[in-house]
């Protein structure tokens, strides 16, 4: 059951269902997550614009989707996709290209 927050959105996570890349974050209401379902394309819920978004309508850039998966929590989505094109508004293929932190990788990390 997916427990939505008190907006009616959940977090939903678009991962290349081809090579595992995450390529954004976005948010979806019940709405979004059942046109997802109906067409196999992924559709969000913009919170600046408070409407509907499919995406790739405007710039062509599609999310197929394969897969939807739940947290653990119930509060998640992880959506598998192929992506048409590139998935960043910015022309990027992933929204996340910014570095802010990497650790140094030593060889001796144990788990």
């Amino acid at each position: 059951m997916i427990k939505f927050d008190d907006k009616g959105l959940v977090a939903a996570i678009i991962q290349d269902a081809r090579n595992g890349e995450v390529l954004m974050l976005g948010y979806m209401d019940q709405e979004a997550f059942d046109r997802t379902l109906a067409s196999g394309d992924v559709w969000f819920y913009s919170r600046s614009r408070q409407e509907l978004w499919h995406k790739g309508e405007t710039s062509g850039n599609f999310l197929r989707a394969r897969s939807i998966s739940i947290d653990c929590d119930g509060d998640a989505l992880l959506v598998e996709a192929v992506p048409e094109g590139p998935v960043c508004h910015t022309g990027n293929r992933t929204c996340f290209f910014t570095p802010l932190w990497e650790a140094e990788v030593t060889g001796q990390e144990t788990g």
